[in-house]
């Protein structure tokens, strides 16, 4: 993957990143954006053999410093145990990018188990709003840092089907565009990514794959890049990666009643829809 040029301002922000949810999918390719342009990177992930192979290539690579930590972001002590470990190691983030979250297909009451969905609700909501509590802060100290917060063009409605991860993004973009406005001044930026539907393991593991959704899903590493560069200019929300019909409905959705719009959107997430 080769990055465009960065500019002048945007080199000056690169130093280290934390990204979440770093191998695979739009992660890999966030750390592959950053590394290209010499910044260094922690590495947070389920997996540490996982995250020791990716920082391995990674350093061979491009020859950046590379960390790792290993943590279940579903579990309540992940963020302060992620912060904790950055402390006592002197490692200063500059960056952080909240790319980790997954969804997952099925009727809210009939198919979703209590434990599926609050364990989303953990890893798309709490860990990310723990990580930016605790990293924010220092941020705010020394005057500069940048947040990328990944939502999801579902952030704008509701979604039958994945009526939890829709509603978890709505809340990933509110309160990022609500930080925003509130770091105004401090030389620190929060930006929430939108994408659409991308050919990442996403599909795969929420059961999405054989949906109308997907069946135009997108390469993530155009919308990896936009997000990237979207952040460092401390954009409000970077909107990317939108194919096909998804374009237009998106202008176009709060024109549509309510009820139709829902009934399409329940149409678009039902398991083998794309071959109807």
């Amino acid at each position: 993957m080769r990055i465009q040029e960065s500019t002048k301002e945007e080199i000056k922000m690169v130093n280290t990143a934390l990204i979440t949810g770093s191998y695979g999918g739009l992660g890999t390719c966030f750390v592959g954006i950053h590394a290209e342009r010499g910044g260094d990177l922690i590495l947070v992930g389920r997996s540490q053999a996982k995250l020791e192979a990716q920082a391995k290539e990674v350093e061979e690579k491009y020859h950046v410093t590379v960390h790792t930590i290993a943590a279940d972001l579903s579990a309540p002590e992940a963020a302060q145990n992620i912060y904790d470990t950055c402390k006592s190691n002197g490692w200063t983030v500059d960056v952080l990018i909240n790319n980790a979250g997954f969804g997952g297909q099925g009727d809210f009451t009939r198919e979703r188990t209590m434990e599926q969905d609050m364990s989303m609700i953990a890893v798309n909501i709490e860990t990310p709003t723990r990580l930016m509590k605790l990293f924010l802060s220092d941020m705010v100290k020394r005057g500069s840092g940048k947040v990328l917060n990944v939502s999801s063009t579902a952030a704008t409605l509701p979604g039958p089907l994945q009526a939890v991860y829709y509603a978890t993004k709505a809340y990933v973009t509110s309160v990022s565009n609500a930080i925003w406005r509130e770091l105004q001044g401090t030389g620190v930026t929060v930006t929430a990514l939108m994408p659409g539907a991308m050919r990442t393991g996403f599909a795969d593991t929420g059961g999405l794959a054989d949906t109308k959704l997907f069946s135009n899903a997108v390469d993530p590493k155009q919308v990896a890049l936009d997000g990237y560069n979207g952040m460092l200019k401390g954009e409000l929300n970077v909107i990317s990666g939108l194919p096909g019909m998804q374009k237009p409905m998106m202008s176009l959705a709060p024109m549509f009643p309510k009820k139709a719009m829902l009934n399409f959107v329940y149409n678009q997430q039902i398991a083998g829809s794309a071959d109807k």
